[in-house]
């Protein structure tokens, strides 16, 4: 090696001082300081996803189908029973969410927009 190539090697720069472009300011998660995070299966495909990053919808169903409550209801002997309901924490990875339509792809302009969706409520009858 010559003296000039040992001298440019001694003080080059690091790479560490490059700034790298950041698509999001949370970089997709929410761990905040948590070194590490459990992993969890997606609901839809059984992939591994990280549990911050995961897209987390709550289901509620019903227990019995329409028909076969008013069914139910005819043969009782209970004027009124209410039927009780599911309740699911559904954990999706980000693939299956976007699939599904629970999140769009937004633009980058879009994606500083931090306000909630508007919320839409469906009717569970009780």
């Amino acid at each position: 090696m010559t003296a000039e190539a040992v001298f440019v090697l001694q003080h080059s720069q690091p790479l560490l001082d490059v700034a790298r472009t950041v698509k999001r300011r949370n970089h997709g998660r929410s761990k905040k300081g948590r070194g590490h995070v459990k992993f969890i299966r997606c609901d839809n495909c059984s992939q591994a996803c990280p549990k911050d990053k995961a897209i987390k919808r709550f289901q509620i169903s019903k227990m019995v189908e329409v028909a076969a409550e008013r069914d139910m209801a005819e043969a009782s002997v209970y004027e009124t029973y209410v039927i009780p309901r599911l309740y699911i924490k559904r954990h999706y990875c980000v693939g299956c969410a976007i699939h599904m339509k629970f999140v769009r792809v937004r633009s980058r302009t879009a994606r500083r927009d931090r306000a909630p969706p508007p919320r839409r409520f469906n009717k569970v009858s009780a």
